[in-house]
């Protein structure tokens, strides 16, 4: 199959801005990685999407939602003239995969108008209903990542995991021998629990920030170790795998620490999402030799040293695999897209539980629609 020049868009639930990073695949194997770029949002524009977070379509605050996740994403895409395919994901608002579903605010086929080139997107409906979880949707392209990376010289034959910390933590487990991402025990992957978002509410609540910048207030803290051994006794962490989270679905977790001061509250959140992380290695078959950080989490030292302590691998962050950890889960739509493009499962058994292979996602074309 000929290689396509693919650009992947990522607003994920830290609600901090927009991801876009180009990269050429045929929709199986990575030819290479392009150009990436960065858009954050306003202080007033992350605002507008917190009053939106658990809400569905026809919600009160929806439709403006939608409306600047595709203003936001056209304004970035204007960059890349290059970009023959464009993999939107929208703005996940709420997910309740055994209940009401999936819902990722923004309009692939306004984008395409508006961009005049074609976009993939809704990559999570099919998924759900077919069976699934709808999350994660990156460990595919995990697997392609380190067949890359091995072919590069830069990672070991062996099982490695790739651990992305956005707002929500999510483990993929990567066979090496297999010979694709689709084949039975390739990949396992799964939402570990909580990662940034709670830090992030806490330092906006409490301070007016953004986020625990380098996780300086953390690290200057103490955690509560009984109030994350309460939060490991959430129901989810007894679930079988594959599995998958809303971002606010551990509401006792910010509850638990609100008589804390700051640096011990921002140190217990830190460290409860790196308990998570360790719990969902613990179900793995085999551990893996190395956990590869990726998003935004891998530049907080506090989490990162929270893992280094409490899982029973090497921790590094994504780059000594020679890859982007800021602009994978972006890269990630982009080769997306090329297997939605060309009729390629996006999902599995083992990354969502649906029941079989499943290609997840719809293609708006600037003139047609869809």
């Amino acid at each position: 199959m000929d290689m396509l020049q693919a650009l992947g868009m990522m607003s994920g639930t830290s609600l901090d801005g927009v991801d876009a990073a180009m990269i050429e695949t045929d929709g199986r194997r990575i030819g290479g990685f392009g150009r990436s770029a960065y858009r954050a949002y306003s202080g007033n524009e992350s605002t507008m999407l917190h009053s939106a977070l658990g809400q569905w379509p026809g919600g009160p605050d929806v439709a403006e939602a939608a409306e600047l996740s595709v203003a936001a994403h056209a304004a970035l895409a204007d960059d890349f003239p290059e970009a023959q395919l464009i993999g939107y994901h929208g703005q996940t608002l709420a997910h309740d995969p055994h209940g009401r579903g999936t819902h990722q605010a923004g309009d692939g086929a306004a984008l395409a108008r508006r961009l005049d080139r074609p976009v993939v997107w809704d990559f999570r409906s099919e998924d759900v209903r077919q069976g699934g979880e709808g999350a994660p949707l990156a460990p595919f392209f995990h697997w392609a990542c380190a067949e890359w990376a091995m072919g590069q010289g830069l990672l070991p034959r062996a099982p490695v995991a790739f651990l992305n910390l956005g707002g929500v933590g999510n483990l993929t487990w990567v066979d090496p021998s297999a010979s694709a991402p689709e084949t039975e025990g390739a990949c396992i992957a799964f939402d570990t629990g909580p990662a940034n978002a709670p830090v992030n509410d806490l330092m906006r609540a409490r301070r007016g920030l953004l986020r625990d910048e380098g996780g300086a207030l953390a690290a200057a803290g103490t955690p509560d170790e009984e109030v994350i051994t309460r939060f490991l006794t959430h129901p989810h962490f007894a679930r079988p795998l594959p599995k998958s989270l809303d971002r606010d679905a551990f509401p006792d977790l910010l509850a638990g620490v609100a008589e804390l001061a700051d640096a011990d509250a921002a140190a217990t959140l830190t460290h409860a999402a790196a308990a998570a992380v360790a719990a969902g290695v613990a179900l793995l078959p085999q551990a893996p030799e190395l956990v590869l950080v990726c998003g935004g989490g891998r530049h907080n030292g506090a989490m990162m040293a929270a893992l280094a302590a409490r899982l029973p691998c090497r921790v590094a962050p994504v780059e000594e695999a020679g890859l982007d950890g800021d602009m994978l889960e972006a890269q990630a739509f982009g080769w997306l897209a090329v297997r939605v493009l060309r009729g390629l499962s996006t999902s599995g058994p083992g990354t969502t539980g649906a029941p079989g292979p499943v290609c997840g996602g719809r293609i708006s074309h600037p003139r047609l629609g869809g």
